[in-house]
């Protein structure tokens, strides 16, 4: 049976993943008239998902994806491209970390197995 650390670091790179489609849907609509640009929320929930201890609970943590209420432009859009640009930055890195922490879980399974 998977830990809940697996679990929740599986989930956040689900997150993670979804907030990157987001934020490319967002820059490729900049231009469209009336599009409200997507924001991924998941991290309060998973957070608390993990608090719980539950793997139950961690892998059942929703990714929300609402609408911005940012004020739009003249033409109805509220993309920001250096928000939108600012947002992809930090979720790479934060996909990276996250990749790198299973990585190091994985390494130490594979340690721990080839030592008995």
């Amino acid at each position: 049976m998977p830990d809940i650390t697996s679990i929740a670091l599986h989930t956040a790179l689900d997150g993670l993943q979804a907030r990157q489609r987001a934020i490319a849907d967002n820059i490729s609509n900049i231009n469209t008239p009336g599009y409200l640009a997507n924001k991924v929320a998941f991290e309060t929930s998973l957070a608390d998902a993990v608090r719980s201890g539950s793997p139950a609970a961690a892998a059942a943590s929703p990714v929300s994806t609402r609408k911005s209420l940012e004020p739009t432009r003249e033409d109805g859009n509220n993309v920001n491209l250096d928000q939108e640009t600012i947002s992809n930055v930090a979720t790479n890195l934060s996909y990276q970390t996250v990749l790198a922490a299973l990585n190091s879980k994985y390494s130490l399974l594979r340690t721990a197995m080839s030592s008995q």
